[in-house]
């Protein structure tokens, strides 16, 4: 067994972060895990899967042989990271609650946790790669391009990933899958969540309406003409078309509606027929700014993605006024989004991230 070798795996109840433990045992670590629940929902709710979560892990850490704990951080995540999703709502904004879920509560909450129970470092299911250079850590895409997960990662600091392990950055989630069913894990099929950071798979208007009150406006064609009312700003998001609700008949064509703006100041949505130009723009301001390494030098030229499944984009970085950043991109982008993350690259290297302020076009 290795010296200081001590390691506590977030283990979640899906086949990831059990094939994450598995390979770290093969690896001689000294592996203990760790359930956290951080939504305080009752697990009779038909979203809630909790109970499920914990029975699965659990199945895990006996194949395994190794100690299960279990942890609640919900006022943890409410405070840090659910009032900030709410209040980025009510700006008219779309937050992405993963990234900031990832800096407080999995690398943050955990991480202390798991020094408090004797741990020298923690390990998640994490398809992302990290690097020791020159004393410098250096946070790197999976090599499975297609689970690539350094997007939600990027808020994270040298501190942390010196203390961190994702055995899953060198291999791909078809082998894991492989590995779970050969071990037997009940996780081996399960599919892998896509829903809100421990809060779960929900209709997402339906489950913000619990919290955000429903303030009615207009919803517009690109001449201000009225097409119908929407139930309020926080409920739609840039690039929607789902939910809508504007029937095929209504307007020039029969192609499909997608909302193009929010007017926070009207209480307007404006909605655009197809691949509209209002959807696109070359260039964002962006703020909240985080770096895992130095801050680089500026003007950089670097790619970037404004959404976690697209390809890196090439563009250039400058700074902008009051602490903000102007990036502009080599081609126009489909639905910026204010409230969602950028986080730039330097090939497969992951320099970190911003959050879009505004978009525009130069």
């Amino acid at each position: 067994m290795k010296s200081d070798s001590k390691v506590i795996i977030g283990l979640s109840g899906g086949v990831d972060s059990s094939v994450a433990a598995y390979l770290l045992l093969k690896q001689g670590f000294e592996v203990e895990a760790l359930f956290m629940k951080n939504w305080d929902e009752d697990d009779e709710d038909e979203y809630c899967s909790a109970s499920q979560d914990l029975a699965d892990a659990q199945q895990v850490a006996n194949l395994l042989d190794i100690k299960l704990h279990t942890v609640n951080f919900s006022h943890e995540y409410w405070e840090d990271v659910f009032e900030h999703f709410l209040a980025e709502h009510k700006k008219g904004r779309t937050p992405n609650p993963d990234v900031l879920c990832n800096q407080r509560i999995k690398f943050k909450a955990f991480l202390d946790y798991a020094k408090d129970l004797g741990a020298n470092k923690i390990a998640t299911g994490h398809y992302a790669r990290i690097v020791n250079k020159d004393g410098k850590y250096l946070l790197k895409a999976g090599l499975d391009g297609t689970k690539d997960q350094s997007y939600f990662l990027h808020l994270l600091n040298q501190e942390q990933l010196s203390q961190s392990l994702f055995p899953l950055g060198e291999i791909a989630k078809k082998e894991v899958r492989e590995i779970a069913k050969n071990n037997q894990f009940i996780t081996a099929e399960k599919k892998d969540s896509t829903g809100i950071c421990f809060i779960g798979e929900r209709p997402f208007a339906e489950f913000l309406t619990t919290f955000l009150p429903k303030d009615k406006g207009d919803i517009v064609d690109q001449d201000g003409a009225f097409i119908k009312h929407h139930n309020g700003l926080p409920f739609y998001t840039i690039g929607q078309r789902k939910g809508l609700e504007i029937g095929g008949g209504f307007g020039e064509s029969q192609e499909p509606w997608f909302v193009a703006d929010k007017l926070t100041e009207s209480n307007q949505i404006v909605a655009v027929q197809g691949d509209h130009h209002l959807l696109y723009h070359n260039s964002l301001i962006a703020d909240d700014i985080h770096w895992i390494d130095d801050a680089p030098e500026m003007p950089m030229l670097c790619s970037a993605k404004i959404r976690y499944r697209q390809a890196s984009q090439d563009c250039s970085v400058s700074h902008g006024e009051s602490q903000t950043i102007k990036v502009f991109f080599k081609d126009s982008q489909r639905a910026i989004t204010p409230g969602q993350s950028i986080v730039f690259y330097d090939g497969d290297i992951c320099l970190g991230g911003s959050v879009i302020k505004s978009r525009f076009n130069e």
